[in-house]
């Protein structure tokens, strides 16, 4: 009994301990088995991605309000040179608009611009009754507006009788004049400092320029200025002494290229700036100084660029006229970002500077212009500051009238630069100094209602 039972506890265990080995060996297979598939299936779904990643990219195209919530930046946007060939034929000076839609080549497209449709339209509407004059009519003339912390232009607008298709506002052609004071001027704050309290001294005739006028000598005829009265005057004989005698053809130089003459300014709107050239002549540096010369010149929009660095802490912001372009699909593809140009003065100057040209304007060259200003509902919520400058063109037929200035809230410190210039012929008719007037009360009336309404 006790044999049998050994034996068949042997056979009992044996079979168990198969069926155990039995039972291991099947779940390392399935195991085995498991492992397969997985890494089988997990090969399939790698294979299977690039399918799903078109098929994702064929919804996008499909859906494009889909992709704006999806892309914060458009894609294929336009380069500036490309947006220059679209906008190439546009008449922004002709237009009381501020969309325009453009058939190019390859695409269809709505340019949005920073036009001030208001102002412009009333700019339009003084030019069109100019032009239905006889006596008083001018020549040429350029209005240029635009906002002097962002480089955006609100208004730009003219007409050249000679050359009925150009744009007037960005020819380069007109003499500086003494707008080209505010070059020296800023050389001499920060070369020589000057304040507007420095006395300088000068002989003969505010506004002419002779030899002996550049002279350092004081007598009896000798007149006692400030610098800010002198540059509100506008007087040559000091201008031309500080050109000649005090800055130097290198200083001259270094400023005017500092400001941005003889440039070409990459916008969407490409012009040239200004020339500015010395020679070895001594007497040039005076005639350059003061501007009483037919070689400095500048276009209006350049004008504009050159005080938007007294009204903007010396910061010249690159000028542009087109907010944002789309395409028919309604995608944006390009955007205009504010950009400065050039930093041609120290904040500290550009305040300075901004003495001088308020005083142009409340006692100087500008006053008639701006008489009543002070009284006004609108101009007397403003500072304003300026400069003028007059000269007659080398055949002597035509006698350019310039004013570029500011307007700045006193409140608000929202602030425009303006450059207006008048070619006058014959007869004189409005002053560029009336037209800056004109615009600082349109536009900032209708920003005060505007704000009003919100």
């Amino acid at each position: 009994m006790k044999e049998n039972s050994w034996r068949n506890f042997q056979s009992d265990y044996i079979v168990k301990k198969k069926r155990t080995l039995f039972l291991k060996t099947i779940k390392v297979i399935i195991g085995s088995g498991a492992l397969v598939l997985l890494i089988a299936g997990l090969y399939f779904l790698k294979n299977q991605v690039p399918e799903n990643k078109n098929s994702f990219h064929e919804t996008r195209k499909e859906d494009p309000a889909r992709s704006k919530l999806q892309t914060s930046e458009p894609q294929n946007r336009l380069s500036k040179a490309q947006l220059k060939d679209i906008i190439g034929n546009t008449k922004f000076v002709h237009t009381n608009k501020n969309i325009f839609s453009i058939d190019a080549p390859e695409a269809s497209y709505t340019i949005t611009t920073s036009i001030d449709v208001y102002l412009q339209e009333y700019l339009l509407s003084l030019l069109d009754r100019l032009k239905q004059l006889t006596r008083g009519k001018p020549q040429r003339i350029a209005f240029v507006v635009m906002e002097a912390d962002t480089g955006k232009i609100i208004a730009m607008t003219g007409f050249d009788l000679e050359n009925p298709n150009s744009n007037p506002c960005i020819e380069s052609d007109y003499p500086a004049a003494s707008i080209f004071k505010i070059v020296t001027a800023a050389a001499a704050v920060e070369t020589l400092g000057y304040t507007p309290q420095t006395q300088l001294y000068f002989n003969g005739n505010k506004y002419t320029l002779y030899k002996r006028q550049l002279k350092d000598v004081k007598n009896k005829y000798t007149y006692k200025i400030s610098f800010s009265r002198a540059f509100a005057e506008s007087v040559n004989p000091v201008f031309g002494k500080i050109g000649k005698n005090y800055l130097g053809k290198e200083k001259l130089e270094s400023y005017a290229a500092a400001f941005g003459f003889n440039q070409i300014i990459h916008s969407e709107l490409p012009f040239v700036t200004g020339t500015f050239k010395t020679n070895s002549n001594n007497y040039h540096l005076a005639e350059l100084g003061c501007g009483f010369n037919n070689d400095t010149t500048m276009s209006p929009l350049f004008g504009v660029m050159l005080v938007s660095a007294i009204a903007n802490s010396g910061n010249v912001m690159l000028p542009s006229i087109v907010e944002h372009v789309t395409d028919s699909d309604g995608e944006i593809v390009y955007k205009n970002k504010k950009a400065t140009y050039i930093t041609p003065i120290k904040p500290k100057t550009a305040a300075t500077m901004m003495q001088l040209m308020e005083k142009t304007v409340s006692t100087g060259t500008a006053r008639k212009s701006f008489r009543g200003a002070s009284k006004d509902k609108v101009l007397s919520t403003l500072v304003i500051g300026g400069k003028t400058g007059s000269l007659y063109n080398k055949d002597n037929t035509v006698k350019y009238d310039w004013f570029t200035g500011f307007g700045k809230e006193k409140k608000t410190n929202k602030r425009i630069a303006l450059s207006i210039v008048v070619g006058h012929r014959k007869y004189i008719g409005t002053r560029a100094g009336t037209y800056a007037k004109m615009i600082l009360k349109q536009y900032f009336k209708n920003n005060n209602a505007k704000t009003a309404q919100l």
